[in-house]
């Protein structure tokens, strides 16, 4: 059996091959992950362990605090912070439950936008081409367990940012309800949205790393039967402008569900997206909460080098007075009221995690109407996990040529069940 310290090794080597071209990784903890993998070996030798997760290397996005370095959230402002005094408290859990920390991976600027592109730090290619780009936020977290650089990276999803490098990079991203697992030491995007997720190669290691960060026991994952569920398909304004190939890919993986005995039914949800984007037409909630994190450096004449597609949405937001936010948030809580409502019909709903597979990073870069309008699509269907304070997930989709994500959404604190379903999902389109 090889040990942990010998996968460490060659995962170690692989990065150093291209250490003068990093751009998946941040940081490396090389010395630190050596010890930990040396006392998990010693651990499994004695016959004893620390649970699923111990002797698992595992990467965490570069917004989580480690003790004594600046957290720098993918931006330049911040790589001369105050260093953390302590670990984030998910990567306190982590580390207890025995995990091999390899290091940070990298994001976006301040986790704000959906390419997965980083003037500052490189952008992360693509783990299936990397000419293509890796989606974001928590673009380095879906290229490392993409590529096999580390079998859990931990992001965070504040609109998709979990959920859209999953589906892009062909693997499994669980968004959790918000507030399930603790911000505590997690540089902040948004109070309200921001959520802690796992990335990983199986539903069954997503729900382990969720349940050590939600400070749970993590227990046998079992898969629930698919006969009898019911799956709602949101047809509408989230199926506009999906590429044939994905959509194909979908209405597949729908009727497999359906011959395993699932009721899958079209439910509209059209009027809840509409009234939500009517509340947020003055600014994003994330926009809005991002500015007031932001508000000192966006208020002075800062000479450090800031990705403008960030400052222009947060500098706008800004401007944006309190009544306006506080009317948007009061908003939002009677329109989560009014989803959670519409989701009793349903188990689950299903639908695709984005409407396209990867496109290429030259071509983000080349043209910033196509940017805009890719980020749009790119975070269309994931944000309303989000926005209506849902949990969801995303399984990697077969039948596309580069990978495609399918999206299961739970209702708010079902992510126990959600991963049951998941699981049993995850089996069946693996057949």
């Amino acid at each position: 059996m090889q040990s942990i310290r010998d996968r460490l090794e060659i995962i170690l080597s692989r990065l150093a091959n291209r250490a003068g071209n990093e751009k998946v990784y941040t940081k490396l903890y090389a010395g630190a992950a050596r010890a930990a993998a040396d006392a998990s070996d010693a651990r499994r030798k004695a016959g004893i362990g620390l649970g699923p997760l111990d002797g698992r290397v595992v990467s965490v996005k570069d917004l989580f605090d480690v003790a004594g370095e600046p957290t720098t959230a993918g931006s330049l402002i911040r790589a001369g912070a105050v260093p953390a005094t302590r670990d984030a408290a998910i990567v306190q859990r982590l580390r207890q439950a025995g995990a091999v920390i390899l290091g940070k991976t990298n994001m976006t600027e301040f986790a704000f936008t959906a390419i997965g592109d980083n003037l500052h730090y490189g952008t992360p290619g693509n783990a299936a081409d990397p000419s293509l780009i890796p989606g974001g936020s928590s673009s380095g977290a879906g290229v490392a367990v993409g590529e096999g650089t580390s079998e859990i990276s931990i992001g965070s999803d504040t609109g998709g940012s979990v959920r859209i490098p999953a589906a892009l990079n062909g693997v499994v991203g669980f968004k959790p309800t918000a507030r399930r697992v603790p911000l505590a030491g997690a540089f902040p995007l948004s109070m309200t949205l921001d959520s802690i997720g796992p990335l990983a190669r199986s539903v069954a290691d997503c729900a382990i790393a969720d349940a050590i960060m939600a400070g749970q026991e993590p227990a046998v994952l079992q898969p629930i039967t698919l006969a009898g569920l019911r799956v709602g398909i949101p047809r509408g304004v989230l199926f506009g402008d999906t590429q044939a190939e994905v959509a194909g890919a979908f209405e597949t993986c729908i009727d497999r569900i359906s011959q395993a005995g699932a009721r899958a039914a079209d439910l509209s949800i059209d009027d809840l997206i509409a009234e939500m984007r009517l509340a947020t037409r003055r600014g994003t909630i994330a926009s809005m909460e991002g500015a007031e994190v932001h508000a000192d450096w966006l208020k002075s004449d800062t000479s450090v080098p800031v990705d403008p597609h960030v400052t222009g949405p947060l500098s706008r937001a800004l401007a944006i007075p309190a009544s306006a936010y506080i009317r948007t948030i009061r908003r939002r809580g009677e329109l989560v009221a009014a989803m959670a409502e519409r989701l009793e019909a349903v188990d689950v709903l299903a639908l695709p995690t984005v409407p396209m597979v990867a496109p290429s990073i030259a071509a983000m870069a080349g043209d910033e109407a196509l940017r805009d309008s890719t980020e749009g699509l790119l975070l269309r269907n994931t944000q309303v996990g989000n926005q209506f304070d849902l949990c969801a997930i995303s399984l990697p989709m077969p039948g596309t040529k580069l990978p495609a994500g399918l999206m299961l959404v739970g209702k708010h604190g079902d992510d126990h069940r959600l991963l049951r379903i998941a699981a049993a999902v995850e089996t069946l389109l693996g057949r």
